[in-house]
Order: structure tokens, then C-alpha cells, then sequence
């Protein structure tokens, strides 16, 4: 026989060989028939591999069930014919019972066989928890269908597998199964361990699994060329062992520059005579990593690493080198390859979860398509109504915010919400809540509870600013006027006729000595008596002789915009006042802005969002009167236009942070929620602190309603902001606003135009990811700052906006997301004053 001194083998790899482990009861393996019926036999006996099979209807409460064609289920073993889809909602989880820091296999069957008819292959994400599995990409070429493996130790005593929808094709899974491990197996330094592949050497065509592989591993036969086969028919029975001269290798495809960890098996099923030796080592990427292997008859050893390896040049290889004793060459019985893949992001705090999941079963909001999964992280995918804390990555985090106002709440004050220690802010508003308010409220800053059906006495703790309760007839406020002693309210009623007959006699009085004045022809300025201003204050809508008098007959310009030109005014003699006065020019779409701005700003208020003082809506006279902001726009300072431009870090961070209020507050803080549609650099006013308001409200719409996934309607805002995906399909969503948003914020950090036709890339989401993949981050940064900030600030910005500046909306975060990150930034330059 040729003493050949080695084999080259590419590897991929798991634990203990398969062929000599016993069948092991499967009391504590999870075999789910995804989309399997209830109506159909449940749990079920797969004949072929003896496994027990039942329906994932217990443990997912959305998607539908699917069937693949003919063509395909004839291939197939019972629990992959079925698949459940999931064509509602960007992220559906599945929620299964585990054993904390247990070692789990986990296995997802994704088999497509064109169940819809649509011969359209998927594309979308595995998640476990808050972090990223796998890309599942069905639409790669050649490739029909897909299993994904990992063995990972569970953190608590529940796991979330989650689908997460990334395009325009639809998740779907056909079965989930998980296995129990040995937690002395598959040891790591950190991290989970990805299956990249699993082979047992022979010529055979068959695969092996349960009950073979009392794990129910799943082992794929290799045959390479110029190698000899042996076996045997002892207790081993179904033990090919693989006696190899020569070398071979495979590549990795995609993992060249990650971590890999190795795993092979051995064992002697030849008789040697008495002068035969078999002794080899195991030399992995170039290094070996064994003592001399002399492999015992009929017993397994197993080899691996305590350290993971990396493969050069993207190439792994095991080779077998035969040492000069040995007289016989090495031979291998299986190997298994996993790459090493972390998952860095902290689940939310335990406590935290285990409590709005109580608040969800108390509401009856198991339904509600968003809350599934973890409910703060990934944070694109928190759950609606919820803020959450960040820290760090690596510390869990915490929920502050809890908005479930107008949902159709029944019932007491759930008990939970006390067991979300962090919460800051309460809105359950607008709902049809009973009882008594609890003593545990006035542990939040801010409630809003009002609108409901609550009784009893409000507690003196809750007797305080931040406290809305209005709405609820039944509660009683300690040292109101309905509750006072009988004979201090007929005091009281005296006193309030005696006060409307005083009224009523200054009223004629004043009438009758008005009768006897000659009239009066007010000057350019509105002039009144102190008291009647105030009353007017109170009052929206002007004339058109008013708007004159207030402009000195339009005499001061500030500026000019789409609806027409602004105005310098005065009101009541001392208000300065900014006055937008619709463009005769302007078409039926002038109109229907001006409308719809008023609408709007006549309804809500915030204070980083441009107040409107009045209107003039006469014949055809349109003008919008607005409270004055005397530093102009963003875009007009970052250009210098009024001289320096803004050169403090902190000052930028503050205009940001303050302009995403406004839009956190358009979105989640006014009913019905407001999508912006123009957010820009130039509708970012600027008060005499520089205070940002945010402006120009003539394209907002009205944010979906629950239940649908768009509104349609024509697109509109401005080149170089507008949102690509609201541009290319006409689907409108608070997320358009995060896109714009984040391209004023890379504005404010780059002080480089939206588009500019010069540059290699025009549009500045294109430029600023070319410089990064360059490496050039420091062109990226307005030279106007020179070293005047924070490294770390900066840059959380920079990634900050192009998450919010991502092509897919699925992957933005919220606006409320976005606030929270600001908000970080700016704590990075607490060290540092003059930055803020």
C-alpha cells in the first residue's frame, strides 16, 4: 500500500459520531409540522424516521397555511409537504418553551415547492430573539429549498424564532425542530455555532438521521475520488470508515475571513496483525492540532479544537498526516465544519418582558400584529407604542414608554404595568377603562388616563402636573366644587348670580356708551385695549384688511416658498408675526396645502413644532399667519447665508434631536398620527436660541389606519429627501419621514448639498457609503467644524442616519428610535461643555 503522508479534506462539522449513538426518547425534542391543521391527527408518528410531529398552532398566533404542489410533495417526508406563510405583518415569531442555558440544535425546514402558484422564490431573515440568524435567499440560482442549523444555549426559558419580511416576497417556514444537547458538547470560547456542513465518508446515497443519531443529526454522504472504502457489519453497522491516500480540498464560498470550528471522528474497524500500526495526526488550515491519533477498534474519538480557527485565503482544509511509525495510512470516519456567529444584542430585560406580556393577555392584544417577538430590540422592530432605553449592546434594555391610547381597552388598570420599573411615560387614553386608579401610578412621571370610565378618589400622589385625567365623570377630586357641603354650594350658587347680574349691567352700560361714540378708522396697526387683546389672541381666523394692516400692506419680504410669499407682520402692536400668503399664480394644489396646514396646525401642539397663530381664508385671500422665528431656516445657516455658519457639534446635535420631536410627536402623539411628506433642512426654523420648530405642513397626510400596510396616494416632497421606496411604489408610511429625516441628518454632519451632479455619487446617502467603503471617514465630516467635536458623538450620528437613510423601510427605525439615539449622542459630549 502507498505511504502516502496525508489527506486534504474540506470540512464541516457538529459533536459525537452519529453511528455509534443509541436512539434516545424524544420527550424533550420540538418537532413542529408548520401549517399542519388542528382538525388533522395531532401529534403523528413520521414512519420513515419515527419522529413525533405536531402542529406549530399553539405556539404562533398569525400567518396562513400552504401546500406545496404535486410535483414536489412526492418527494417529500409529511412534515415538509405543509408550510405556514406569513403574508401580514414585518415580523412574526414563533415562541417556544425552552430550559435556560441548556444546548439546543435548532433546525428550520424552508421548502418552497411554489405553494402559491406564483413561481416566485423568497428572500427574507431568521431572528433568533433580537438577533440576526440567517438571510434566507431561495433566490439564489439552482436553489429550491433550504435547511438552517445552529446550536445555540438558550439565555432564559423562552426563545422567539422570528421571519422577518425584508422585500416584497413573503416569509414562510415548513417545519421547526429542536434538540436537546450535551452542554459538555460542542464547547465554545463565545458565541453560537452555524452548521456549514456535515458528512459521513462513503459511496452510499443515503442520508442519516433519528433514530441512527439519537440527536437527529443530519449526516450527508461524501465519496472523493482515488480513495478507498472499507466498512464492516459488527455493532458499528452503519459505520462507513474512509481510508484515503490522496489530498483534496474544498472552499468555503463566502466565510474566508471568519471563525470556524472543527470537529472529526475516528474509529478502527480492520483487525490488525500484530506488526500493522495506524497512528496519524490532524493538521487544520496549516497548524497542527492533535496528539498522534491511533484510533481503537470499534470506539469513536472524537477530535476538535478548544479555539476556533480561521481559514486563509478562504480555503479550510484537514489534513491527515500519517506519522513514521504508522504503517498503515489515516483513515476518517465523518466531520462536521460550523462557523462561529455571535449574537451581541441583549435581549430586553426578563422583567420587563414577562410584564408587557402580561399587559398583552390582560388587554386581549394577542392579535396585534407588531408585538411579536423581543419587544425593544432590533429596535426598527420595536413594538408599536413602546420606547425603550438603550444603553449598550450588551446590557438588556429597559421599556420607558407605554402608549395604548384608543385601542379599545376594557377592564381595571392592569396590576403589570407596575412591574415595568423603568416606565416613565403612561398613555391609555381614549379607552373604556373602569376602577379605581392605583397607588402604583404615581411612580410615573408622566400618565395620561383621561377619556375613560374610571371612579373613586384621585390620589393625592396623582394630584400633580403630568397627570391627565379629564374625561372621566366618575372620579372624584378631592376639594371640587361638586363635592362640597351643601351649604357651601348655596353660597357658592348666590355668589355666581350675583357676579352674572354685575356682568350683565357692565354689558349694557358698556353698550349703551358705545352707541354715543363717533365711529373710529383704525391706523395700519391693529391697536385695542389691553383686556380685548387678550381676547382676540384666543381667536384663529383674521380678515384680509387685517393681514394688510398687520403687514404694512405686505412691506417687508422673508422669504418665498411653493405657496407664496412670507411676510414680516406685526400683531396687537408688539407680536412679530411670519405671514405666508398664498400666490395668486398658485394652482388648486396651493389650496388644498393651505387647507390641509391649517387643518393640521389648528389641532396640534408641540414645541418643537412651528406654531400657527391665525388664518385668512376670504373669497380669494389665503394667507397663514405663523408665530416668528427671527433665525431663519437650517439650510440657510449650514450654507452660511446668514453669515457663520453653525459651527458647534452640539449645537447641530440639539437642532436634530429637537426637530425629531417634532416628528416623534406627528407620529405617535396626536390622533390620527400625521406623516410629514417635506422633511428638510430649509423646513427646520430656527427660534432666537436657535430652539428648532419644525415647518411647512401642506403635504402631511394622515398616517395609515391600523390594519392597513400603505395609504396610496400620489407621491410627493422634495428631490434628494423623498424616500425611494415611497417614490417607486406610492406606499406612504411614517417611515418616508425617517428617511428624509436621515438625509438632514447626514446634511448636518456632511454640510454637503443633497445633490450635487459633480460629485462620483449625486445623491448624499450614495456619496457618504462610498467614502465609508473607501475608508474615508474623515471627508465625510463638515470641515467648518475643524476639531470642534466629539468623535464618538459624531460618528453614532453618522450611523444613526444612514440606518434612518436605509433603501428598505423595514430596516429604519421609528422616530421615537431615532430621539432615543440623539439623545445618546448628546450624552457622549456631557464630558465635554463648549461642545454642547
Amino acid at each position: 500500500m502507498e505511504r502516502s503522508r496525508g489527506l486534504l479534506l474540506m470540512l464541516i462539522a457538529t459533536m459525537a459520531i452519529i453511528h455509534l449513538v443509541q436512539p434516545q426518547n424524544q420527550q424533550e425534542f420540538i418537532s413542529l409540522d408548520c401549517g399542519l391543521p388542528l382538525e388533522e391527527m395531532s401529534p403523528y408518528i413520521e414512519p420513515e424516521t419515527g419522529l413525533l410531529f405536531s402542529s406549530d398552532h399553539d405556539v404562533i398566533q398569525t400567518g396562513e397555511i400552504g401546500i406545496v404542489e404535486d410535483a414536489v410533495r412526492a418527494s417529500l417526508l409529511k412534515p415538509y409537504m405543509r408550510l405556514r406563510y406569513f403574508p401580514e405583518g414585518t415580523r412574526n415569531c414563533y415562541n417556544l418553551s425552552l430550559q435556560k442555558g441548556r444546548k439546543y440544535l435548532i433546525r428550520a425546514w424552508l421548502i418552497y415547492g411554489n405553494y402559491d402558484g406564483r413561481d416566485i422564490k423568497p428572500k427574507f431573515d431568521l431572528f433568533l430573539g433580537p438577533n440576526l440568524w440567517a438571510t434566507v435567499d431561495l433566490q439564489e440560482p439552482g436553489k429550491k429549498d433550504t435547511a438552517e442549523e445552529i446550536l445555540h444555549t438558550a439565555t432564559s426559558n423562552s426563545l422567539q424564532i422570528c421571519l422577518v419580511k425584508t422585500g416584497e416576497t413573503t416569509p414562510f417556514i415548513s417545519s421547526l425542530e429542536l434538540r436537546p444537547l450535551g452542554n459538555n458538547s460542542y464547547f465554545t470560547q463565545s458565541g453560537s455555532l452555524k452548521l456549514l456542513g456535515r458528512k459521513y465518508f462513503s459511496e452510499s446515497k443515503e442520508y442519516i438521521r433519528y433514530p441512527n443519531d439519537a440527536y437527529d443529526r443530519q449526516w450527508l454522504p461524501r465519496f472523493l475520488q482515488g480513495t478507498t472504502q472499507i466498512s464492516t457489519t459488527s455493532d458499528m453497522s452503519n459505520s462507513d470508515v474512509y481510508s484515503a491516500h490522496q489530498k483534496s480540498h474544498l472552499k468555503p464560498q463566502q466565510y474566508p475571513l471568519l471563525l470556524y470550528y472543527l470537529y472529526s471522528y475516528f474509529a478502527e474497524i480492520q483487525d490488525l496483525q500484530a506488526d500493522e500500526t495506524r497512528e496519524f495526526i490532524e493538521v487544520f488550515n496549516g497548524e497542527d492540532f492533535s496528539i498522534p491519533v491511533n484510533p481503537k477498534k470499534l470506539e469513536v474519538t472524537t477530535m476538535n479544537k478548544f479555539y476556533p480557527s480561521t481559514c486563509k485565503g478562504g480555503k479550510c482544509s484537514l489534513q491527515l498526516k500519517r506519522t513514521n511509525r504508522s504503517t498503515l495510512p489515516p483513515l476518517i470516519n465523518a466531520c462536521e465544519i460550523y462557523r462561529v456567529i455571535t449574537f451581541p444584542q441583549s435581549e430586553t430585560n426578563e422583567e420587563d418582558v414577562v410584564a408587557i406580556k402580561s399587559i398583552k393577555d390582560t388587554y386581549g392584544l394577542i392579535n396585534r400584529i407588531t408585538w411579536q417577538g423581543d419587544p425593544c430590540v432590533p429596535q426598527h422592530l420595536m413594538w408599536d407604542g413602546l420606547n425603550c432605553r438603550y444603553k449598550d449592546i450588551s446590557t438588556p434594555p429597559r421599556i420607558t414608554y407605554l402608549n395604548l391610547s384608543s385601542t379599545g381597552l376594557t377592564g381595571t388598570i392592569a396590576a403589570s404595568i407596575q412591574n415595568l420599573t423603568q416606565l416613565e411615560k403612561l398613555d391609555l387614553s381614549n379607552n373604556n377603562l373602569t376602577g379605581e386608579l392605583p397607588d402604583f401610578l404615581s411612580n410615573i412621571s408622566f400618565i395620561n388616563l383621561s377619556e375613560n370610565d374610571l371612579n373613586g378618589t384621585v390620589p393625592q400622589t396623582l394630584q400633580r402636573k403630568g397627570v391627565l385625567l379629564h374625561g372621566n365623570a366618575r372620579l372624584y377630586h378631592p376639594g371640587s366644587f361638586s363635592k362640597l357641603p351643601s351649604k357651601k354650594i348655596i353660597a357658592a350658587i348666590v355668589a355666581s348670580a350675583a357676579f352674572v347680574v354685575i356682568l350683565v349691567t357692565a354689558l349694557v352700560l358698556f353698550l349703551a356708551h358705545r352707541r354715543k361714540k363717533p365711529a373710529v378708522v383704525e391706523g395700519p396697526q391693529l391697536t385695542r385695549p389691553k383686556e380685548l387683546v387678550e381676547n382676540k389672541k384666543k381667536r384663529k381666523r383674521f380678515t384680509y384688511i387685517e393681514v394688510l394692516r398687520m403687514t404694512n400692506n405686505f412691506q417687508s419680504v422673508l422669504g418665498k416658498g411653493g405657496f407664496g410669499e412670507v411676510y414680516l407682520g406685526t400683531l396687537y402692536d408688539s407680536e412679530q408675526v411670519a405671514v405666508k400668503v398664498h400666490s395668486g399664480s398658485s394652482t388648486d394644489q396651493g389650496f388644498k396645502q393651505f387647507k390641509a396646514e391649517v387643518d393640521l396646525l389648528l389641532r396640534v401642539h408641540h414645541t418643537n413644532l412651528v406654531n400657527l397663530v391665525g388664518y385668512c381664508d376670504e373669497e380669494d385671500h389665503l394667507a397663514l399667519i405663523y408665530e416668528f422665528l427671527p433665525n431663519g431656516d437650517l439650510k440657510e445657516h449650514l450654507s452660511g447665508k446668514h453669515g457663520t455658519p453653525i459651527i458647534n457639534w452640539g449645537m447641530r446635535l440639539r437642532i436634530a434631536l429637537e426637530a425629531a420631536q417634532g416628528l416623534e410627536y406627528l407620529h405617535t402623539g396626536c390622533t390620527p398620527s400625521m406623516i410629514h411628506r417635506d422633511v428638510k433642512t430649509a423646513n427646520i426654523l430656527l427660534g432666537e436660541h436657535f430652539q428648532a420648530k419644525l415647518a411647512d405642513f401642506g403635504l402631511s397626510r394622515s398616517s395609515p389606519l391600523v390594519g392597513e400596510s400603505h395609504v396610496s396616494t400620489v407621491v410627493a416632497g422634495t428631490p434628494g429627501y423623498l424616500d425611494p421606496e415611497y417614490h417607486d411604489t406610492g406606499r406612504l408610511s411614517e417611515k418616508s419621514d425617517v428617511y428624509s429625516f436621515g438625509v438632514v441628518l447626514l446634511e448636518m454632519i456632511t454640510n454637503k448639498p443633497v445633490i450635487d451632479e459633480t460629485r462620483e455619487k449625486s445623491n448624499i446617502t450614495q456619496w457618504v457609503m462610498f467614502e465609508l467603503n473607501r475608508g474615508e471617514a474623515t471627508r465625510i465630516i463638515d470641515p467648518n467644524l475643524g476639531v470642534d467635536y466629539n468623535s464618538a458623538s459624531v460618528w453614532n450620528a453618522l450611523l444613526l442616519a444612514m440606518s434612518c437613510a436605509d433603501r428598505s423601510s423595514t430596516k429604519r427605525p421609528t422616530m421615537s428610535n431615532v430621539v432615543s439615539k440623539l439623545r445618546e449622542c448628546l450624552e457622549n459630549l456631557r464630558g465635554d461643555p463648549e461642545l454642547l
